[in-house]
């Protein structure tokens, strides 16, 4: 290929970022980076947000690489075909490659009475009216956080630590990623916070109601706020436009994180599902296949073959307030081990952690190449060789 090559990102998260950064290390290839907000949204920091111990928003001039043109706009279709990028306003973006990274949201609400009386923490704005409605709401108040993922622990006890009544119920078993060890460490800080937490299955919350929740078990807690946790879902791009995703929607690609349906759409982060088997929703594996899914598209653009990703995992993290956290390690193949780290100490290595992702993505705007990732073991292929025999749930 000669001349310049255009290429598109789609979404300015974590992904999305690191992909148009890394992008930059050929002076050839020209990148737009398409993002609804003008702002970079922090998504570790939104139940901060909540509360007021953090805005959750970075400016793009401070992470985004000289060059890089930032269209704030929305990505309503893909047109394969054309290679065009159709936008809310009315617009057309053409391109040479495309790097898929929309994220992703909360799920689709499915309980009866979500969608009308419950509360998101998973977007910017959701996390902007959430505060609002807190601040609102009397002291005495009782708040409801359901789910018992880092999501739902992390908005509880940040909610807790200034001073609201909170009860999060699980629905199942509280930190389900958790070895035995880091539940009980989450578990006791938690209530010494003063949060409820309800688990088990008959904590299922089966409807939600203006001032209430019900419960599978039929109880009826009161619930003055409720924030709901439950789950998280992608947008639906990729499918309106007609690409292969999995049951999620998360477009489907090889181990290349090449589009099964054509070669010069690449994807990233909480929307790819590489062989039908996506590693977990995180900035942790979002930001190192940013940089793979740009290095599949500079490998095509100088006529190489991609190499298949490797990424590993080191743990989670979760914190609990702005004191206390749990590290839970983990094997480079994201299972957990039987260690964690608790307290202050957690505190401190968290904060450092998303002060960290920030300071990368802006390294790598200033010096393009220069990030470098944990590398996996041979677990993933073994992974997407399953995924392949299963059918991945292709739609």
């Amino acid at each position: 290929m000669t001349g310049s090559t255009d290429v598109v990102v789609i979404g300015g998260g974590y992904a999305g970022v690191m992909a148009a950064n890394h992008l930059r290390v050929r002076d050839d290839v020209r990148v737009t980076l398409i993002n609804p907000r003008p702002s970079f949204v922090e998504r570790i920091r939104l139940h901060q947000l909540v509360t007021g111990s953090d805005d959750a928003v970075v400016e793009y001039a401070s992470l985004l690489g000289a060059g890089v043109r930032l269209l704030v706009d929305e990505a309503t279709a893909i047109d394969p075909a054309r290679r065009r990028v159709a936008l809310a306003s009315g617009d057309t973006v053409g391109y040479d490659y495309l790097v898929y990274a929309v994220g992703s949201r909360g799920a689709a609400p499915v309980v009866p009475g979500v969608a009308e009386f419950a509360h998101s923490v998973t977007e910017f704005e959701d996390a902007e009216r959430l505060r609002a409605v807190v601040d609102a709401a009397p002291r005495t108040a009782p708040l409801t956080v359901v789910g018992g993922g880092p999501t739902g622990i992390e908005t509880a006890a940040e909610l807790a630590e200034v001073g609201r009544q909170v009860t999060l119920v699980c629905g199942e078993v509280l930190g389900p990623y958790l070895s035995p060890a880091g539940r009980r460490s989450v578990a006791g800080r938690l209530a010494r916070l003063g949060v409820t937490v309800l688990d088990g299955p008959g904590t299922r919350a089966t409807a939600v109601r203006r001032d209430a929740i019900v419960l599978a078990e039929g109880r009826e807690l009161p619930s003055a706020v409720t924030v709901w946790t439950a789950g998280f879902g992608v947008p639906d791009l990729a499918a309106r436009s007609g690409l292969s995703t999995d049951a999620t929607g998360r477009l489907l690609t090889d181990e290349t994180l090449t589009s099964v349906d054509d070669a010069r759409i690449v994807a990233a982060g909480d929307a790819a599902a590489p062989s039908g088997v996506p590693p977990r929703m995180s900035c942790q594996a979002a930001i190192p296949l940013g940089a793979q899914a740009a290095n599949t598209v500079l490998s095509r653009i100088a006529g190489t073959e991609p190499r298949e990703i490797s990424l590993g995992f080191a743990g989670q993290c979760v914190s609990l307030g702005r004191r206390a956290a749990t590290i839970q390690l983990a094997r480079t193949d994201d299972s957990a081990r039987p260690m964690f780290i608790g307290g202050r100490a957690a505190a401190a290595i968290k904060e450092a952690v998303c002060r960290s992702t920030v300071w990368g993505l802006a390294r790598e705007a200033r010096k393009p190449g220069s990030y470098v990732w944990l590398k996996g073991a041979g677990r993933r292929r073994v992974l997407a060789k399953a995924g392949a025999r299963a059918g991945a749930g292709v739609q």
